[in-house]
């Protein structure tokens, strides 16, 4: 790198635009923008992105992105042909899944996704290891030799190999792959994408892995060559930190939420900073609605997501997604109004953008009840057109025989209990009270829903944290470098194994320390993070456990059991077991990012009539951000560069030195 690479830059690829924030550490300067997305050349718009805040590659130090390229060529079934070799007799694992239907009460559709790798292209391999990792029959040449010519005849691109209880003993997965390296573009064993029992969840999160390599070594070796950055080149993964890339082309399913990801990784040192014990993430973007719980200053971690109606099995923030953003087509059916999942994405984008869209939008009933300024310019190039947002909403409020601005609020009432729902999901499932949350509302609609939903919910206060629009590429920034790895070891806490358990501890250490050391970093700045997923002898599912070094077994079953009766309500005496083991290596982050640079654009003693709830075409204020010190009650308008915060009768905002906004319900 140069001499002039100082700047450190995060940006994240939504489905309708691409923001980007990029930080000079000597300086404190801050810069923002944003940027059409486009979806057939994601590099081409972080290129565009970067040129939008003033730099070209030679200026920048460290590049970190947030993308959901991987998971969007999962969930479209746009991907590779892909060959999976299992133990014999298992070969149809993918195929027999879990017998759960996908709606229980609709038999006009398949009861279950279709397998990620067609019967056709999965070979069972003569060998088998038992559950403790004892060699029952032996991997010969002759298999192997039989399972080279099968695969030559597939004309696969990448081959997932997942065999029987390779997560207690992955010798035969090893050899396998040693010997077919050269016979496959693109190899993946389950031993090191998910090295744990559930013989279904392993084979297809190894295959979605593998299904996702080709694609993903792709796009990122583009992202090498015209960003040559060299170890300053990193991705978020969707454990909430930033990885290495050579780390991301052999496990490219990291990268699934990644974009969430890093919103909820930026929330979490806000709740931090501000002392919230609860927080609830309202990540409102372009095409998606994204929530999570951050609980005591940490965000809430699952092990399964499912991607297209399959297992995606790894550690994971617990981010719950719908598809109620920005740009959601709204429909009228025999069942009323609905929202989504469908977006005009941004091509063309909502009617309002003015690019060839017609389908009604959620940011279309913005647009018509006065809430987004017609006179600004979205992501450089776009402004907003009230006509044609009324246009594409029309026959709608023809259909229900109702103005347009009922229609519209309408819109936002459906929209927000869609929301409410998804709040819901991540509280009420964890055992705790989403009302005494507060809410972080940030992407680009949270801000102007927040107040109405809270409202819906029962929330009493929001927050809209300084560089809103943008606060995913702010994650990106301010988030640790990490690995983290995890793995079955089935230790009973009765008469507890110290010597395994350590043996096992110290192996995932090291796999998770090692790619950051081969990245620079330096091992005495590394902190490891230790988790027990436990369970009682009887029970299949585990329950996250935190402890530290040395391990005390009674005080880790003591806090099991009470972490149990939090969640479910009760505990038991049954034998406690110590089921998976997580490990997480992590350098923490010394990122400090200012206040962005405000708007130029003065915006003092505006008005505009917008349209609330029982107070159609109100003059309502619009305030300048940046100019916000005492208290505002709605209703208001508040806007930056890059984001809009609407605040209706009955609430009220403040702001402090930060730039962070306070919206509280004014008491009646």
């Amino acid at each position: 790198m140069t001499m002039t690479a100082r700047w450190d830059v995060g940006t994240d690829i939504g489905g309708t635009f691409t923001d980007i924030l990029a930080i000079n550490p000597a300086t404190m300067e801050t810069r923002q923008a944003k940027v059409p997305s486009r979806p057939a050349a994601p590099v081409q718009a972080m290129l565009e992105a970067i040129a939008a805040v003033g730099l070209d590659s030679t200026e920048i130090r460290r590049f970190i992105h947030g993308t959901t390229r991987v998971t969007n060529a999962l969930v479209e079934e746009r991907l590779p042909r892909t060959a999976l070799i299992a133990t014999s007799g298992f070969e149809d694992v993918l195929e027999i899944g879990r017998y759960r239907r996908r709606d229980l009460y609709r038999l006009d559709i398949p009861p279950k996704a279709p397998p990620l790798v067609p019967p056709e292209r999965c070979f069972g391999l003569r060998e088998r290891i038992d559950h403790e990792g004892n060699i029952v029959t032996p991997l010969t040449d002759a298999e192997v030799t039989r399972v080279t010519e099968w695969l030559a005849e597939t004309g696969a691109q990448s081959v997932a190999i997942c065999l029987l209880h390779a997560y207690a003993n992955p010798v035969h997965e090893r050899m396998l792959a040693e010997r077919l390296r050269n016979a496959i573009p693109h190899l993946c064993v389950s031993h090191e994408i998910n090295p744990e029992a559930r013989e279904y969840e392993r084979a297809s999160s190894t295959a979605f892995n593998a299904a996702a390599m080709p694609i993903a070594v792709e796009y990122l070796t583009e992202l090498e060559q015209r960003l040559p950055l060299g170890p300053g080149l990193q991705v978020f993964h969707s454990a909430g930190a930033m990885v290495p890339l050579p780390a991301v082309k052999r496990r490219p399913i990291v990268m699934a939420m990644s974009g969430p990801a890093a919103g909820v990784s930026a929330s979490v040192r806000i709740a931090r900073d501000l002392g919230r014990s609860r927080v609830l993430t309202f990540d409102m973007g372009g095409t998606t609605t994204d929530v999570c719980l951050i609980v005591d200053g940490l965000a809430e971690m699952t092990d399964t997501r499912m991607i297209a109606g399959r297992p995606l099995r790894q550690p994971m923030l617990a981010v719950h997604s719908i598809g109620a953003g920005g740009g959601s087509i709204v429909k009228l059916g025999p069942g009323g109004l609905s929202v989504g999942p469908e977006s005009a994405g941004s091509e063309p984008g909502p009617a309002c953008y003015a690019r060839g869209g017609t389908a009604p939008t959620i940011t279309d009933a913005n647009a018509i009840l006065g809430y987004l300024d017609p006179n600004a310019v979205l992501g450089d190039r776009i402004r907003i057109d009230v006509s044609k947002a009324e246009a594409a909403i029309q026959p709608i409020a023809d259909a229900l025989s109702l103005g347009l601005k009922e229609t519209a609020l309408g819109i936002l009432r459906v929209a927000n209990a869609t929301m409410a729902r998804a709040l819901r999901r991540v509280t009420v499932e964890r055992g705790v009270d989403g009302r005494e949350a507060t809410l972080l509302a940030f992407g680009g609609g949270g801000p102007m829903h927040a107040a109405g939903l809270s409202e819906m919910y029962g929330i009493k206060e929001v927050v809209v944290p300084a560089a809103s629009s943008a606060f995913s590429a702010l994650g990106c920034l301010t988030a640790d470098f990490s690995f983290l790895q995890q793995r079955t070891v089935r230790l009973p806490l009765t008469n507890f194994d110290r010597a395994a358990f350590e043996s096992q501890l110290n192996d995932l250490t090291r796999e998770a320390t090692d790619p950051l050391i081969a990245n620079g970093i330096d091992a005495s700045a590394i902190v490891t993070e230790h988790t027990a997923l436990m369970r009682y002898a009887a029970q299949s599912d585990a329950t996250p456990v935190p402890f530290t070094l040395p391990l005390d077994p009674q005080a880790l079953e003591a806090a099991f059991h009470a972490r149990h009766r939090e969640l479910y309500g009760y505990a038991t005496t049954e034998p406690a077991i110590i089921e998976s083991l997580r490990v997480q290596a992590r350098r923490p982050s010394e990122a400090r990012i200012a206040r962005p640079a405000g708007s130029p654009i003065p915006r003092a003693g505006r008005t505009r009539p917008c349209t609330f709830d029982g107070a159609p075409d109100t003059p309502t204020p619009i305030i300048d951000r940046d100019t916000l010190t005492d208290t505002v009650r709605g209703p208001a308008i508040i806007e930056d560069a890059w984001s809009t915060t609407v605040l209706p009768p009955g609430w009220q905002a403040t702001s402090d030195t930060d730039g962070n906004l306070f919206l509280t319900r004014i008491a009646a």
